[in-house]
């Protein structure tokens, strides 16, 4: 096999010659680069994993980069390379009357935002309806310092040269929805960009030259500093979520949800609901014989069931929405914990307490005012009495020291 770049590289040469192409990525590259059909690239890619073999798991390298960069790469190969080490799971497990809106919503060009309560799977679902939609995504996480320039992109600072002979440039940095452009061009996919949790940010702030974009396609984003102008392509779909534990959508700019589709991730039929209960218990303590499954089953639908909708163990109503998503934590942590005895193996009864002190009752108080954290903490003292197998004392006990600190908060303001 030659190493000119130029040279048409048959499946009976890179078959030949494997034990150079698993010795040099640079070979590797060349032949994908010079192959004379689509069989060449899947035997190197999906046959022999040339790509894991030496870039790793994770990451677009030389050789992935070749592939998508590659006209006789087909699309399910390229999905194939710019996905290796996604965890992302196979099943869709959002109600499918979600699951519908959002593709159709996909599908008519909208942008859309999934909201919803937490733990209800928004992310999750995200990355699922990305790589259904498109061939790769890039995940963004909004945090409150986020600007406009975060999403479009804008002028930054560069140090350049060797130490002690540094100068200071400023060059075009591409934003989340940019550089996904960007990407969709050089390897002729249709990408998805997801920014997630996008209420931590200032929406109106970061989304105004957006607006714009969406209205005239033609609009220029940016202009790099190679002169390309990026306009929002119509092979780029823009997928946000919301926790909307503290806001409703009628408190939203009304220029998000005249221009974004607005898809609604909240309640889970009971059947639905159940089935993952049943799921994770199944696949995470299904050999572990030191709990019930069936106990905790019950209790995942008391605790669920008083949470959304107030209990018959608790005196008061509804605390939140709250999804069911993060049970499922719950039952990793058991996992592990019944399997080590420096764990809870001797106290498995106990480690149903700190699972849920450590992955239910966190994320209630995170966003719960007082009247809320009251009804948390006489929530669970009531679980704990009517699950006697268990012991909820630890998620009881968070919730009071957290009701405790906030009256003394509450104390000192008065003074």
């Amino acid at each position: 096999m030659s190493s000119s770049s130029e040279e048409s590289y048959s499946l009976e040469d890179v078959k030949g010659d494997l034990d150079v192409l698993r010795a040099v990525d640079d070979r590797v590259v060349e032949a994908i680069e010079g192959a004379d059909s689509p069989d060449v690239l899947e035997y190197l890619i999906r046959e022999q994993q040339l790509d894991l073999h030496h870039e790793g798991d994770q990451g677009v390298g030389q050789i992935r980069r070749a592939v998508l960069e590659s006209g006789k790469a087909s699309q399910d190969l390229k999905r194939t390379v710019i996905t290796r080490g996604d965890d992302t799971p196979g099943s869709i497990l959002v109600p499918d009357d979600v699951e519908r809106n959002a593709r159709t919503a996909l599908r008519t060009g909208k942008p859309v935002v999934l909201y919803g309560p937490t733990g209800t799977g928004k992310t999750t679902f995200a990355k699922q309806l990305a790589l259904r939609h498109c061939v790769g995504y890039s995940l963004h996480t909004a945090t409150p310092s986020w600007t406009a320039k975060d999403i479009i992109g804008g002028i930054g600072p560069s140090l350049t040269g060797s130490s002690g002979y540094r100068s200071l440039n400023y060059e075009t940095e591409l934003g989340a929805v940019s550089e996904g452009v960007q990407r969709a061009r050089d390897f002729n996919i249709p990408y998805a960009v997801i920014l997630d949790e996008i209420t931590r940010a200032d929406i109106s702030q970061i989304f105004g030259p957006l607006y714009t974009a969406i209205e005239n396609r033609n609009q220029t984003l940016i202009e790099t500093d190679d002169g390309e102008t990026i306009e929002l392509d119509e092979d780029v779909s823009i997928i946000c979520t919301m926790n909307m534990s503290d806001r409703t959508v009628n408190e939203l700019d009304n220029a998000i949800t005249r221009r974004f589709a607005m898809v609604e991730l909240d309640e889970y039929e009971d059947d639905d609901r159940r089935s993952l209960f049943e799921g994770w218990l199944e696949s995470n303590l299904g050999d572990i014989p030191l709990l019930e499954n069936d106990d905790l089953l019950e209790l995942f639908e008391a605790d669920y069931d008083g949470i959304n909708n107030g209990s018959e163990q608790a005196s008061r109503g509804p605390i939140m929405r709250f999804g069911p998503m993060h049970y499922r934590d719950v039952t990793i942590f058991l996992r592990e914990a019944l399997q080590d005895e420096s764990l809870y193996m001797d106290a498995p009864e106990e480690a149903v307490g700190q699972a849920f002190r450590t992955f239910i009752v966190p994320r209630l108080l995170n966003s719960a005012a007082f009247p809320q954290i009251e009804q948390i903490e006489e929530h669970y003292r009531a679980l704990n009495k009517s699950f006697e197998m268990f012991d909820l004392a630890p998620a009881a006990d968070l919730a009071s020291r957290e009701l405790d600190a906030e009256r003394r908060r509450m104390g000192s303001y008065e003074q």
